[in-house]
């Protein structure tokens, strides 16, 4: 692979980080609904498309967010539960810039809702999974499976 692949690559990788660290940081925090007490109107009578981003007010926020701010990559999102962000990615990410795209996607869920274990969820263009990243709150660390 050549030297310019591979830089263009690396700056790929390195401004969506930097987007999504930004955005994160100026846009101010995504208020945590209260897990314990069920949406409105959420039942067996509700669609999907009420459902499309999150199951949250604040999770269907996020959803919006990341799919806004991603330029392209993120096609779409759901956020379940105010800790569990599913991704789909466009044909345009490469295989070695999955796992930077799910860093910064973590990163920026966990500062919109801290204070909990979170996973993220990365499907390829075609819905599989493709990767799945867990952060532990106790550790601060990510675990990539």
């Amino acid at each position: 692979m050549s030297l310019l692949q591979q830089s263009r690559k690396f700056l790929t990788a390195f401004v969506l980080i930097l987007v999504l660290t930004i955005t994160t940081a100026c846009g101010g925090n995504v208020t945590q609904v209260d897990r314990t007490t069920p949406p409105p109107g959420v039942g067996r009578d509700v669609t999907y498309s009420q459902l499309e981003r999150g199951n949250t007010a604040a999770g269907q926020t996020f959803g919006d967010w990341v799919v806004q701010t991603s330029r392209g990559l993120v096609k779409d999102a759901y956020v379940r539960d105010n800790n569990k962000l599913g991704v789909v990615i466009s044909p345009q990410v490469r295989p070695n810039e999955v796992r930077p795209l799910a860093r910064s996607l973590v990163e920026g869920f966990r500062k919109n809702f801290p204070n909990q274990d979170l996973t993220v969820l990365v499907y390829a263009p075609d819905k599989q999974l493709i990767l799945t990243a867990r952060y532990d709150v106790q550790s601060r660390q990510i675990q990539y499976s």
